[in-house]
């Protein structure tokens, strides 16, 4: 079992320095700045400032701006779901998170889902990004182009032992690119919410009435469910709102994003410490390894079907672990990340 640090590590100026410096810097000498976390602390409290906040509210989330991104991750979660579940039925899909468009969700119907959900905290996507994405899709889709690799998304995961376009995965592909049917996902895109749209936008998604119950084939998402605090009160909507047999597929990013120097070391920083380089940013990061996904999702009573792990070097000693993750194991110390697939009971 890893130890926690003490209080009597911080007593002196020495203990100090190198406490941050295992915490921020991976425990490189020659980085050894405290001012370094005051930044970081700084950033946090001035997130409580309105026009700070604000202006972080409007940034958007960044990735699905761009079609082939949109294009690879469907691509990721849709031949992995085949491969898994070759009967899987996908005529309504859902997304969490789909951030500054709902591009991946584009990519699903032109792929022959029937119905499409976008399910965020706030309404990040754009009515004109949309448009010029759709059109970006039919493109990629109609000249059945191989899956974007890590060579032109290098933070993309999961990885795929082939990128071949799926071609023997969509077998009505010529059908779902008709363009009588290209043009009604444009009118869903100009009708979202509409009794006749393929398109629904629910933002914010808290609420989980906002979908009927055993409704959803498919759920996914793509570097999400790391921000979400609630993650027994999302695993629970994910169960009621999935048809008995239906598959969720998430792809978990459980690194510092930015927060820290080294990958794990947000998994460092004592409660107080975190509040503060939090601020008031609610969807910054949860800070839950691994194990704590997979148990909430088995707890639930799901099937875990596939597991994709990425692994990589502790940039975190144990001694410096703090009293909330003292019991991490050396598997979550070194998950950086993780596909995980799995299937709700019949």
């Amino acid at each position: 079992m890893a130890r926690t640090l003490q209080s009597g590590d911080l007593r002196s100026r020495r203990g100090c320095l190198k406490y941050l410096n295992e915490i921020l810097l991976g425990g490189k000498a020659f980085l050894r700045d405290p001012r370094i976390v005051a930044k970081r602390m700084a950033i946090g409290a001035a997130t409580y400032l309105p026009h700070v906040n604000k202006f972080i509210a409007n940034h958007g989330t960044g990735g699905t701006n761009s079609g082939r991104y949109c294009y690879a991750v469907w691509l990721r979660h849709f031949t992995l779901a085949r491969a898994t579940v070759p009967d899987l039925g996908l005529v309504r899909v859902a997304e969490l998170g789909p951030g500054d468009s709902l591009g991946i969700g584009l990519a699903a119907l032109l792929s022959g889902a029937e119905h499409y959900t976008g399910l965020d905290v706030v309404p990040y996507a754009s009515a004109t990004v949309n448009e010029r994405i759709l059109d970006e899709l039919v493109e990629l889709f109609r000249r059945r182009v191989a899956i974007p690799g890590n060579n032109e998304f290098p933070e993309m995961h999961p990885n795929l032992e082939t990128l071949e376009f799926p071609s023997k995965d969509i077998p009505s592909l010529e059908a779902c690119l008709a363009e009588e049917r290209v043009e009604r996902i444009r009118w869903s895109l100009r009708n979202v919410g509409h009794p006749d749209s393929m398109i629904d936008y629910v933002a914010p998604w808290s609420d989980s009435a906002r979908i009927d119950p055993a409704s959803l084939d498919f759920v996914f998402s793509q570097a999400v469910l790391e921000h979400v605090d609630d993650l027994s009160g999302a695993y629970s909507a994910l169960r009621t709102w999935l048809k008995p047999g239906g598959l969720m597929s998430h792809q978990i990013d459980f690194r510092c994003h930015g927060t820290a120097n080294a990958w794990n070391g947000h998994w460092g920083y004592p409660d107080w410490m975190w509040r503060t380089i939090r601020g008031n940013r609610p969807y910054l990061l949860n800070r839950q390894p691994y194990s704590s996904h997979r148990k909430q999702i088995t707890e639930l009573g799901f099937r875990i079907v596939r597991e994709i792990p990425i692994k990589g070097n502790s940039a975190l000693t144990s001694s410096i672990l703090s009293a909330r993750y003292s019991d991490l194991s050396d598997a979550d110390l070194t998950t950086q990340g993780c596909l995980v697939q799995a299937r709700k009971g019949d």
